[in-house]
């Protein structure tokens, strides 16, 4: 298992599969059709059912169950896609055997550095193999690492037909990075009765909690007076915007936030005297505290147009995806079947709540439960990203495990 989703990785981040979040296109990127194809013919040589690559640039397979007793569907699915923020062209991928625990220099000219003091976490993987990258683009962890995993386990029991398995639906998707990876999914086509995305990081990472998200759109109307004649008429739009952001508590912004704790977040303020716009983003892991924060934004907006003019300032909120934990709740099997399996491979669970969002979150929404597991990454979408192959065999392990457990009841 351990050469076999090492080659797989590596063939993967060797195809150039970054996102474009300016294209209106689905996929967003025509690249990442490329990597689609390899996978397309992978499944069937591997003699998988029902292989197919849509329009959209989805990957769908089935391994049909070889037992005949009624067990559900499985579901496992990864993103072929990688961040906008850096380039995945020419990945040039380090393999550090036998780490020694200290720093790791990409490239030392630039002085870029995986530094134990800023990056600690990387000293517990002292004594195993790390892929790297060469310090000039990002590696592709996230997720290629969830999609050789997947086909490792997926190969394993094509080759070992005495392990008993239902039916297992595997899915590849485009555009997670930009938001979209779950745009055009058809879940009835899948078939899963439920799935887990392979997209977590560190080994033991298990997710059913996301934040509910909200976009608040601002656009503020000044008024714009020779300076030297605005007493009294002036009204500056960039000054009206930042009064408007004052409003809203210090304490609930991103970097002073952690756990369950939610915020809103400016991502963007642009404009002139005449008119501004601001964007933000509002987090919150329960439905009622994000309702909360909405309606304190809707006051606050309210409060400045008193202050200088009904339609001075004109505010959309619009939601963006839901916690999938009231939806995978009523299958807690999931994440419990989930836990047990990292429990049997050695590996200690981190029941952790995702500070962001997740294909698996608008999934479970859509009619299709979907936790999430780690893929053993670090540090995505960035020069300092990497990831340990002993990591990506134990998430391996433990796709098998889920599917024996299943098979077992």
């Amino acid at each position: 298992m351990h050469q076999g989703v090492t080659e797989k990785f590596l063939r993967y981040v060797a195809v150039d599969t970054q996102s474009d979040e300016n294209s209106e296109s689905s996929p967003s990127s025509a690249k990442q059709l490329d990597l689609a194809k390899l996978l397309v013919k992978e499944l069937k040589a591997l003699g998988l059912k029902n292989v197919s690559l849509d329009k959209y640039g989805y990957v769908m397979a089935e391994l049909p169950s070889n037992i005949k007793k009624k067990v559900p569907a499985l579901g496992f699915i990864a993103h072929m896609d990688t961040s906008p923020d850096m380039s995945g062209a020419n990945i040039k991928p380090r393999i550090i055997k036998n780490y020694d625990g200290k720093d790791v220099v990409l490239d030392k000219k630039k002085n870029i550095v995986i530094s134990t003091a800023e990056f600690p976490e990387i000293k517990q993987y002292k004594g195993q193999t790390l892929i790297t990258t060469d310090g000039s683009t990002l590696l592709g962890a996230d997720d290629k690492a969830g999609i050789a995993e997947i086909m490792t386990a997926v190969e394993y029991l094509v080759k070992h037909p005495e392990v008993k398995h239902g039916p297992i639906k595997i899915g590849f998707t485009p555009d997670e990075e930009v938001g979209r990876g779950v745009d055009n999914f058809d879940v009835k086509k899948f078939g899963a009765d439920f799935a887990y995305t392979m997209d977590g990081g560190a080994v033991g990472e298990l997710e059913y909690e996301n934040f509910n998200a909200a976009m608040a759109s601002i656009t503020i109307q000044g008024r714009n007076i020779h300076p030297g004649y605005a007493k009294d008429r002036m009204k500056n739009a960039i000054l009206i915007g930042m009064e408007l952001n004052d409003l809203l508590p210090v304490d609930q912004r991103p970097e002073f936030t952690v756990g369950y704790e939610g915020f809103y977040h400016i991502m963007k303020f642009e404009g002139s005297v005449e008119k501004a716009s601001m964007k933000y983003i509002i987090r919150d892991h329960d439905r009622a505290k994000i309702g909360k924060k909405k309606e304190f934004i809707t006051r606050a907006v309210d409060f400045i147009n008193k202050k200088y003019g009904v339609g001075t300032v004109t505010l959309e909120l619009k939601d963006q995806y839901f916690n999938m934990r009231e939806k995978v709740e009523p299958v807690f099997h999931i994440v419990e079947t989930a836990k047990k399996a990292m429990e049997l491979c050695g590996v200690e669970p981190l029941v952790v709540p995702i500070r962001g969002g997740t294909d698996g979150s608008r999934l479970s929404y859509m009619g299709l439960p979907c936790p999430n597991i780690f893929a053993g990454g670090h540090n995505f979408h960035g020069k300092l990203e990497y990831v340990a192959v002993e990591s990506m065999e134990k998430a391996t392990a433990v796709i098998l495990k889920i599917i024996e457990l299943y098979a077992a009841k």
